[in-house]
Order: C-alpha cells, then sequence, then structure tokens
C-alpha cells in the first residue's frame, strides 16, 4: 500500500494536541471499563475509555499519511524511548514511531495511555513541530 504524502495541513493537525497533552499531566484515561462478571459466569475483560481529544489525536494518526507499513522490521518501541533519537528522527521515523503508537493499542489494552503519560508522543510532537519549522 502506498503512503499519501505528509501536508502541512496534516502536521498542523497533530501539533494541534501539543498543548493540550503537555498540560494533561498524565490524565489521558477517562475509566476502565469492562472487568464485570457477565450473566453466564464470563468476565469481560478491562479496557480503557479515553477522553474525545485523545480518541481524536489517535484517530488523526492513524491516517494513512502517517502510516509505516514495515514499522515491525525494526523496533519502534526501543526508537521510541531513545531521546536523542527522537530529538534528531526525520519524518520517517516519526511515521514509524506514530504507527507504534497507534497500533499498540490493538495488542495491549492502555497503550495509548501509557505513551502520552511516559511523554514519548509529546516529544514526538516536539520533533514534528521542529521539522514542521523548517518547511
Amino acid at each position: 500500500m502506498k503512503n499519501e504524502p505528509i501536508t502541512l495541513e496534516r502536521i498542523d493537525e497533530l501539533l494541534q494536541f501539543l498543548p493540550l497533552f503537555e498540560k494533561l499531566e498524565g490524565e489521558f484515561v477517562e475509566r476502565w471499563g469492562g472487568g464485570e462478571k457477565t450473566p453466564d459466569g464470563a468476565i469481560n475483560m478491562p479496557f480503557p475509555v479515553y477522553p474525545p481529544d485523545v480518541e481524536q489525536f489517535f484517530r488523526l494518526a492513524s491516517q494513512p499519511c502517517w502510516c509505516d507499513y514495515q514499522y515491525n522490521l525494526g523496533d519502534p518501541g526501543a526508537m521510541l524511548e531513545d531521546d536523542s533519537l527522537v530529538q534528531s528522527a526525520g519524518m520517517e521515523q516519526i511515521k514509524t514511531m506514530l504507527t507504534y503508537c497507534v497500533r499498540g493499542e490493538r495488542f495491549c489494552s492502555g497503550h495509548w495511555g501509557a505513551v502520552l503519560r511516559s511523554g514519548r508522543v509529546v516529544a514526538l510532537l516536539k520533533r514534528l513541530q521542529v521539522l514542521r519549522a523548517s518547511m
């Protein structure tokens, strides 16, 4: 699948969340749902309920222009944890790390909250802001 180009508008869509995510200071999950027993004895797995702004950010970050379809060929989690790499990342590396952030929720409930709480998404957005200024 071919990626769409990353436009200034697409960058700005993500950057609008930077001040909000810096301000939230860890309040990225409204509550946890599930976890209760059903009448037939099954237990629903707990799941995070995210605020609308968090949902919207990850919806925008999952657009085809931000998707790295080869992201699992490296170790995007380790990339995201490397401060110097994030601070010097190019657009392709940002796409790889954003793809990891977006897709992680499929495999681990609460992943979005964890990458936001850790400050890694804010660090990516700050780097994206620097790249945006040079365009």
